[in-house]
This record gives C-alpha cells, sequence and structure tokens, in this order.
C-alpha cells in the first residue's frame, strides 16, 4: 500500500505545478477586505482569505477544466459548467449554513476546540470536489481495479500538496488531516453533516446549478427553509452532536427528495447520457487492461488532456491497442454513440434481480461480449448498463420535532410525517432502468434470455457464458 501510495503521490506531482511562493498565500496576513466572485446561481459570493488563496492553487484551477456532469453536455449542450462553479456553490452555501446556525445560537454548544475548527469546515466545503477525475462521476463507474480509488478518497494526495497543504495548515497543525476526514465523512466534529451525509449542501448546490445548465426545471428546492431550519442536537443526551433539521424543514426535505428523483431520471440516467458513460467505462478498462495507461496515471487529468493522452498512445504504442479502443474514443468525440438494443424499465424487471449486476464486474463483461459475439459484433461494441446509486434518496438524520424530542429519521420512517424512507426507496426503483446499447444499430431485441440470466446467481450466469450453446 505504502508502495502504491507513492506512486500516485509521483503522479500526482507531476501534474501539479508546487506554488509554494503563492502571492496571494503569501499576502494572506495582510488581506482585510473579502473578495467576491459573481455566481449565476447564488450570485456574490463572498471570499475568506485562505479561501481566495485555495482557489488560486493549480489543484483547484484544475477543476475548471473538469465537467460537473462528465458527459450529460451530449444530451443538454448548455451542461458544461464544471467542477469549479459546483465547489464555490458548496462554499457558499455552507457559509450560509454556519451563519444560520450561529444565529439561531446553535453554535454556541459546541466546544471552544470545535469552533476554532468552523474555518476548515467551510474550506472542506470548497475542496471536497478536488480530487475528481477527468469527466467527474464517470471515471468512478470504471471498475474498483482500475482507478486509484474513489474522489474522496484520493483528495487526501491534493490536500497534501503544496501550497494547499500550507493554507491549511495555517488554521491548525492537523488542518489537511481534518479535512481530508470531513470529506471522507469520517470526522467526528458536530459539522460533519454539513460536508457529507443525508444533508450536506453539495446536494442542494449540483441540484439547483445542473438544472439551470441543463435548461430543465426539476431541481427546485426550498433552499431558504431549509437552511432556516439547521440546527444541532444529540439524538442521547450522551451521544454525539451533529447536524439536525427542526419539523419546520420536512417540506424543504420533500422538495429536496423530489428533485433529486427527477434529476436522476431525466438528467443523471438519461439513456443518451448513460451510453456515452458505458463507452467511457469500457473505454478506461480497456486501456489500463492494455497496458496504454497505468490506472496511477489517470488521477489530476482534466478532461481534454486525458482524452488527449489516450489518442497520443493509442497512436505511438509500439503494441496496437485492441481496434475497439479508437472507436470508442471516437464515439465519444464525435458523438456516435451506442443505441438502445435492450431497455427494461423498474416494473419490468424481476424483483428478485441477482446482485451480480452490480457487484461482479467480470461477469458483466462476460456477458457484454458473449451478447457481441452473438450479435455480429466485436468485443466492446455492446455494453451493458445499470446504474446503482443506492445512497441517492435515503435519509440518516436528526429530526427535532415541535416538542423538543430528537429522532432518527431512517430507513424506518417516522409515524405522523410522510414517509420519506419509503418514497425515496420507491422513486429510485423507478428511476433505475436496465439496459443493453450496441454500437451497431439492431431491431428490436427479445429481452427474455438476459431476463433469466438476471434473475440466476453469480455461479449459474458464469457457466451459462461459458457454455457453447448460443443464448439467442
Amino acid at each position: 500500500m505504502s508502495s502504491e501510495r507513492a506512486s500516485l503521490e509521483d503522479a500526482l506531482r507531476c501534474r501539479t505545478v508546487s506554488i509554494a511562493t503563492d502571492s496571494r498565500f503569501r499576502q494572506l496576513g495582510r488581506v482585510k477586505k473579502l473578495l467576491t466572485v459573481r455566481d449565476p446561481v447564488w450570485g456574490n459570493i463572498p471570499l475568506e482569505r485562505e479561501a481566495a488563496a485555495l482557489i488560486d492553487t493549480s489543484s483547484f484551477q484544475r477543476l475548471r477544466r473538469v465537467k460537473q456532469l462528465g458527459f450529460a453536455h451530449l444530451v443538454y449542450p448548455g451542461a458544461v459548467h464544471s467542477r469549479f462553479m459546483h465547489a464555490l456553490g458548496v462554499y457558499h452555501l455552507t457559509r450560509r449554513a454556519l451563519g444560520a446556525l450561529e444565529r439561531h445560537g446553535a453554535l454556541e454548544t459546541l466546544s471552544e476546540e470545535e469552533r476554532e475548527r468552523v474555518t476548515l469546515v467551510a474550506l472542506a466545503a470548497l475542496l471536497h470536489d478536488v480530487g475528481h477525475y477527468a469527466f467527474s462521476h464517470a471515471m468512478e463507474e470504471v471498475e474498483p481495479d482500475s482507478i486509484p480509488g474513489h474522489h474522496e478518497e484520493v483528495a487526501g494526495l491534493f490536500l497534501n500538496s503544496e501550497p494547499i497543504r500550507a493554507i491549511l495548515g495555517s488554521l491548525a497543525d492537523d488542518g489537511p488531516q481534518f479535512v481530508a476526514e470531513l470529506i471522507r465523512g469520517q470526522s467526528s466534529h458536530p459539522l460533519q453533516g454539513l460536508i457529507s451525509g443525508s444533508l450536506d449542501l453539495d446536494k442542494i448546490d449540483y441540484l439547483k446549478r445542473d438544472a439551470l445548465f441543463c435548461g430543465v426545471p426539476y431541481g427546485s428546492v426550498d433552499v431558504d427553509r431549509l437552511l432556516d431550519a439547521l440546527t444541532i442536537a444529540r439524538e442521547d443526551r450522551d451521544g454525539p452532536a451533529g447536524i439536525a433539521v427542526t419539523e419546520k424543514g420536512i417540506g424543504a426535505l420533500e422538495s429536496l427528495l423530489f428533485s433529486k428523483y427527477q434529476m436522476f431520471r431525466y438528467v443523471y440516467w438519461h439513456h443518451t447520457g448513460r451510453a456515452a458513460t458505458v463507452v467511457f467505462r469500457r473505454l478506461v478498462e480497456t486501456a489500463v487492461a492494455c497496458g496504454l495507461v497505468d490506472r496511477e496515471e489517470l488521477l489530476g487529468w482534466t478532461d481534454d488532456e486525458l482524452f488527449n493522452l489516450l489518442r497520443r498512445r493509442a497512436a505511438a504504442a509500439d503494441t496496437p491497442p485492441p481496434p475497439i479502443v479508437p472507436r470508442l474514443l471516437a464515439a465519444l468525440i464525435e458523438r456516435r454513440l451506442p443505441k438502445r438494443a435492450v431497455e427494461l424499465f423498474g416494473d419490468e424487471l424481476p424483483s428478485g434481480m441477482a446482485p451480480w449486476v452490480q457487484t461482479h464486474h467480470e461477469l458483466v463483461r462476460a456477458l457484454e461480449d458473449r451478447l457481441a459475439t452473438e450479435w455480429g459484433q466485436e468485443p466492446g461494441a455492446v455494453l451493458v448498463d445499470y446504474p446503482a446509486k443506492l445512497t441517492m434518496l435515503e435519509l440518516d438524520l436528526l429530526l427535532v420535532r415541535r416538542n423538543g424530542d430528537v429522532q432518527r429519521l431512517t430507513s424506518a420512517g417516522e409515524k405522523g410525517l410522510i414517509d420519506l424512507p419509503l418514497l425515496s426507496r420507491r422513486l429510485h426503483h423507478t428511476a433505475r432502468v436496465f439496459r443493453v446499447f450496441s454500437l451497431e444499430r439492431l431491431e428490436p431485441v427479445d429481452p427474455n434470455p438476459i431476463l433469466e440470466l438476471l434473475q440466476a446467481p453469480a455461479d449459474e450466469v458464469a457457466a451459462r457464458l461459458s457454455d457453447s450453446r448460443p443464448l439467442y
């Protein structure tokens, strides 16, 4: 693990300019007036001096060239906004939330040490996506062995690079570590829930921002009401304190959940965007498998840089990569995406869906290649997609009732309120669609042979795919 971490740090260092003498950072002590950024979603965003210094680092500036929504711009042309813009928005909302907690007296319940770290909490919101790969979440759908880790896991490498490390260290000796723990959802600080959890402010910004740039009316959230309902509470008298919402914020929570459902169904999981995402997934997996690129090299690129790297390597390789690699690259760059051969919505799928579709990447790959062979195509030309984000609509949140009682709103629901957890499970089921894409246009395909496999356990599927008898 230590050698792997060292190689990741070396890969990151090659693409991160060290700016230990960054002019903004050197002037921190002399900056008296807050800087302001004009944002299309939230208007004026004032920046604390440490935030302004972090934004000027090369690691953060890289996020200007990483699209927030991966390949959604192939569906919604306006969806070319960046992780940079989103990070500023989350920082702004976190400062608004901290201001609301201060006005309500909730921050007075924190210890002196916890209050001293409030600025670091806001900076964690600013840096929460600093570890993102090119094309954002599309990269994280690649099989785990093909990438260094989730963006929240590798964020620590960026936080420990200069000058970010020095800026965070100026606020606390363990500043980089504390921020990394907040980003990974592993901090015991009472304000952890603002950065990672059921009510993290990241969700509110991306819903409104993504809806705006996609030009759709789905991202409506009652932000003012929700922020005003925030407080700090304990589930038990001796238990840990955490972010909670008062009962007056239930309506705003409902708007948040339904907005997420609409955005996932009509934007994030749109069939064209999903077609591009599975092409990208197969492209990266194949490039790593054939040695065109090392998994550690995937860290720290921008969207265009990664595409250019893969094109150069494919053209200059001593051993040509599999023919599907340039074909997949062209499909993404020229928007010649695969078409739907099979499409099954929630209620069309078996209730006893086998888990191998989500957990056995090699088995899914074997199914894809078997279908490609039977349909007269080359390996990699048929792609299976069944997106999953099991936590996208889940709730695990402290609720302060009007009588002062504190309860946890979880999958068990809560009597007397709308059953938000049950609603979230049903919305998640409705939003998911199983698809098989083909680079060659096909006539509608009978889904029954695939449906049989989707209900069978992994060992039976493996045996069936190794059998010479055709599926069709």
